[in-house]
């Protein structure tokens, strides 16, 4: 789980604290295993069963902050990973590709602008 939240950007290498690792277990069990959206006391039992303590506080500021990185979506109370419109919601693989399909495109079309204007101004010299 430390590697997924690493590779997401949720925690930095080297960060200490487990509570963003926990948060971004509680949703993978949920969405992935339980296949359902819970609310934040669903979370806060979850974590608090199967890692540290957590209060509310703390879990709220990273929903909040994968929320901002666009992991995370909530509707009436409960929380889920966003949606991308491809297949089935509750499937791991379908979810990961959408999310991350759409974010690469956007990559690779900044590098090759990059690259491209890199090609352009070799050209003037």
């Amino acid at each position: 789980m430390r590697w997924l939240a690493l590779s997401l950007g949720i925690v930095n290498p080297g960060e200490s604290r487990l509570s963003a690792v926990a948060v971004l277990d509680a949703l993978v069990n949920f969405q992935f295993v339980k296949r359902q959206d819970p609310s934040v006391k669903e979370l806060v039992d979850y974590i608090n069963a199967n890692w540290e303590k957590i209060n509310e506080k703390t879990l709220r500021y990273h929903l909040l902050r994968m929320k901002r990185m666009g992991f995370v979506e909530n509707e009436k109370g409960r929380f889920s990973f966003r949606q991308t419109g491809y297949g089935d919601r509750f499937d791991a693989e379908e979810w990961s590709r959408g999310a991350f399909e759409s974010f690469y495109s956007g990559v690779a079309a900044k590098v090759g602008e990059v690259v491209n204007g890199l090609k352009n101004k070799e050209q003037l010299v």
